[in-house]
């Protein structure tokens, strides 16, 4: 097989890249395309040295930091990119990529982190947060957004097969597409966190802190518990809001190199996400320290962790990995730290840390590899 690997754009090495990571090691040989590429030598050696063919974009105006604002321009930039001289076409998409153009002869696989977010079910939380509610503006974007719609449907008809990273994707998937998508878990390198039996008494939370990550929330609680100490590692907007709602028993470290991060991680009695993600790679990554997840439990965390939730009449597993709490609320958020402190016995980090290698680096590519190799045989013959 002669392969094409298209990415939406390489400019941060990120969870999707991780994923690009492991497809290129799969197909070492393969092409790799993308809208622009401004990654540094150190991202793009774990690329194995690939730089891609881009597109028009790479040459506009502060592309490198302002991209994003060429959105409107990129379903038309990705159809430009001649794939015509590959057997088989792997887009790796949570924007445009997908919308790359394929023959009848070539098969075109698409690995789906999300249908475009902010053309779809978050068009509103994408206009408020951009302060393009009203006006001028808001009409354009409004407008701009439809019109993305009306093509990321349109040119799902020209994908083969959908894969997507977790059966919440697969539903949204088939809510936007109409189309059925295998599931493969993407890759979580569980190598690089070690078991840690032994904890300490405090809780971990760390990631980005934007709104969606609900870090506010994970302090207001602990604002509600003096007696239990918090560790909050982050950076990022909502800063100087999360300071002002820590107490003396939340600790905020700000951003951290991955050995401090790491090392909490080994050592928290459980690690805490309240976020609503389309998989969550940071729950896996605390799972492979051999430490316990309270989380929200809604999307990607379902799958990634196995949890109680609402106490013992509804254990699920016979091997916990977490607690549930049902709702982004501080009162839901309580009630699950106290029932995970009832149960912590329970909990084992070995079974913790076995829960996790399933999505290790090694796993995702045996399936990729497996479910592209079937795929073609079939569309084939």
């Amino acid at each position: 097989m002669k392969v094409a690997v298209v990415h939406d754009w390489l400019v941060t090495f990120a969870g999707a890249e991780k994923a690009l990571e492991q497809i290129l090691r799969i197909y070492p040989n393969a092409d790799l395309f993308a809208v622009v590429d401004f990654l540094d030598d150190v991202d793009r050696a774990k690329l194995l040295g690939k730089r891609a063919k881009t597109t028009f974009i790479q040459r506009f105006p502060q592309a490198r930091t302002r991209y994003r604002t060429y959105l409107p321009f990129m379903p038309l930039a990705i159809e430009q990119l001649d794939l015509s001289a590959y057997d088989v076409v792997i887009s790796s998409s949570h924007a445009v990529a997908k919308g790359v153009l394929t023959g009848p002869d070539q098969l075109h696989i698409s690995y789906v982190y999300s249908p475009m977010r902010y053309a779809w079910e978050f068009q509103h939380q994408y206009l408020r947060e951009s302060d393009m509610e009203h006006g001028l503006k808001s009409w354009l974007a409004r407008w701009q957004l439809h019109k993305l719609r009306m093509w990321d449907m349109r040119t799902a008809a020209g994908v083969d097969e959908f894969i997507a990273i977790s059966q919440f994707i697969a539903r949204r998937i088939r809510k936007v597409y109409r189309r059925e998508a295998e599931v493969i878990y993407p890759p979580v390198d569980v190598a690089a966190f070690s078991l840690r039996e032994d904890k300490e008494d405090f809780y971990l939370t760390a990631s980005r802190m934007v709104p969606y990550k609900r870090m506010d929330l994970i302090v207001e609680a602990f604002a509600t518990m003096p007696g239990k100490r918090l560790v909050v590692i982050g950076d990022g907007p909502e800063m100087a809001k999360i300071r002002s709602k820590a107490t003396a028993n939340v600790e905020i470290m700000g951003y951290q190199p991955l050995e401090v991060l790491r090392d909490h991680m080994q050592r928290a009695q459980a690690f805490l996400f309240a976020a609503e993600e389309d998989f969550g790679i940071i729950p896996v990554e605390a799972q492979a320290c051999g430490t316990p997840v309270i989380a929200f439990g809604k999307g990607g965390s379902l799958e990634t962790v196995q949890g109680w939730v609402d106490g013992p009449t509804n254990i699920e597993y016979p091997a916990p990995t977490g607690i549930f709490f049902r709702e982004q609320t501080v009162e839901s958020l309580v009630q699950a730290v106290r029932l995970f402190e009832e149960k912590q016995a329970q909990f084992s980090p070995q079974a913790i840390r076995h829960h996790a290698e399933q999505f290790s680096p090694e796993h995702f590519r045996a399936a990729f590899e497996s479910h592209v190799s079937k795929a073609y045989e079939n569309f084939a013959k």
